[in-house]
């Protein structure tokens, strides 16, 4: 009886090998773009799509190849399929974009998944470090901070009637307005870690010069 099932699968191994490529290496995304600081990615919705996807696209490209009768049905039946979901940034569109042409990639030869791959590991790699650079050398982010982005953030609004220097120059600064009617000033400072706010909030110079303060997580 296995022998029989072996005899079956046997000829299929290297499309089981393809999708055991494509699991691996969508994990290894997975990972890269937690590391990037996409905290969106780290949910059960976005984190299965990745993995489901590539291995739909590739099942599907190999259904279709080489039958141009078949092709046309599957476009057909494709075409009713609609997303609803909101999709929060480009960035987000783009991983599903990669996913997609990684299911594709694979079906060709899996030295375009890996070339791939690789070429969007490396971009990210790039962006990381030159952040870092930008952290070291010019005391700022390379990347302004998102709510739209789907990260989990909090915030510190703080309202002064006077400049705060200590505030003009932080990294965590995200918006500083000035009142025309009363001559206030409102600063937004966003953070992933809640303790750098609650540092700024319990700072005695901060607190003496500000006129109220709203720290949320």
């Amino acid at each position: 009886m296995i022998e029989i099932i072996l005899n079956q699968f046997y000829p299929y191994i290297d499309k089981f090998l393809v999708i055991f490529f494509l699991i691996i290496i969508s994990l290894f995304l997975r990972i890269t773009l937690e590391i990037f600081g996409q905290t969106w990615i780290k949910t059960k919705a976005h984190t299965s799509t990745i993995f489901i996807l590539p291995i739909i696209t590739y099942v599907i490209t190999n259904v279709i190849s080489g039958n141009i009768a078949l092709s046309l049905g599957m476009v057909g039946a494709l075409s009713i399929v609609r997303f609803r979901n909101p999709v929060r940034s480009p960035l987000e569109l783009s991983v599903y974009f990669a996913t997609i042409t990684m299911g594709i990639a694979a079906s060709v030869s899996t030295k375009w998944l890996f070339f791939l791959v690789l070429s969007i590991s490396i971009v990210i790699f790039f962006l990381i470090i030159l952040n870092l650079i930008y952290l070291v050398i010019l005391k700022r982010p390379f990347f302004i901070t998102s709510f739209s982005e789907g990260n989990s953030l909090s915030s510190l609004t703080i309202v002064s009637k006077d400049r705060i220097s200590m505030l003009e120059s932080n990294k965590l600064l995200q918006s500083k307005m000035m009142q025309q009617t009363d001559g206030t000033i409102t600063y937004q400072l966003v953070s992933s870690d809640f303790s750098l706010l609650k540092l700024i909030e319990e700072d005695k110079n901060v607190q003496s010069k500000s006129i109220s303060m709203e720290l949320r997580r």
